[in-house]
């Protein structure tokens, strides 16, 4: 089952926010998961690093993400791709962060855990710990000698 993770936010004074997700600094995608055989939910959250790969049993490739439910014993699998869309100060409609490719579990809630990354409008200034975890962030460019922020974040998973 492929989902898209799109982002849609209030941006002001700042272009192309996006994780900061280098193979150097690799950003951790935190998902709710729940195993599409038994519908059980996966009690604690999982992370998927797109630059990680892992063996899938019965040599079957590889995998950004191998789970085993813990109810039913039946092996899933995710794998990322970045998308090269970024959000900017007048996008109106959701952006698609990322491409997943999941098998045997499904994407319930996505949790913003780690540092995006945007650049000012006006003076190109590059804002590099970005924390959306409250869904809101604001600072200032000095650069540019305006206030700058980020509000009314949401995240939806959407089949693809």
């Amino acid at each position: 089952m492929g989902y898209k993770l799109q982002l849609k936010a209030t941006v002001e004074g700042l272009k192309d926010l996006q994780p900061t997700d280098t193979a150097e600094d690799p950003f951790e995608y935190t998902f709710e998961i729940q195993c599409t055989s038994c519908r059980e939910q996966h009690e604690k959250e999982i992370t998927i690093n797109r630059f990680e790969q892992h063996e899938i049993s019965g040599s079957r490739g590889e995998a950004n993400f191998v789970f085993r439910c813990k109810s039913c014993k039946r092996e899933s699998t995710a794998s990322i791709t970045r998308t090269k869309e970024t959000l900017s100060q007048d996008d109106q409609k959701p952006k698609t962060i990322l491409e997943v490719e999941a098998r045997g579990l499904e994407l319930v809630k996505f949790i913003p855990q780690g540092n995006f990354e945007a650049t000012g409008v006006e003076s190109n200034t590059p804002f590099k710990e970005i924390d959306l975890s409250e869904n809101e962030f604001y600072d200032y460019d000095d650069n540019a000698g305006q206030e700058v922020s980020i509000t009314e974040v949401e995240w939806d998973i959407v089949r693809a």
